[in-house]
């Protein structure tokens, strides 16, 4: 566990570049994301970036790696929210 990894997932890297930038790395799924909320299960738990404007410019899960665009405010992690199902989940299942 000393690569950052978590229960075998991906390694985890959050860049904040002037507030105005986002790269995530880890990403296993987007649960939910609007103009003021993105919420997203990484390898370290659920990552929630809110903010105004906030735009999701790239999103590759085969590679884990999402990239915002927009104004943000807080980025907060949270209990798991897996057992509830994800935004991809729900769509496909």
């Amino acid at each position: 566990m000393g690569t950052g990894e978590r229960d075998g997932g991906a390694v985890h890297h959050v860049i904040l570049e002037g507030r105005e930038h986002l790269s995530v790395s880890g990403v296993e799924e987007v649960e939910s994301f609007d103009e003021n909320t993105i919420v997203m299960e990484t390898s370290q738990g659920t990552l929630v970036v809110s903010g105004q404007g906030l735009h999701i410019e790239k999103l590759s899960l085969d590679g884990g790696d999402l990239k915002v665009e927009g104004t943000i405010d807080t980025l907060s992690y949270e209990e798991s929210r897996r057992e509830r199902g994800g935004l991809f989940s729900r769509l496909l299942g």
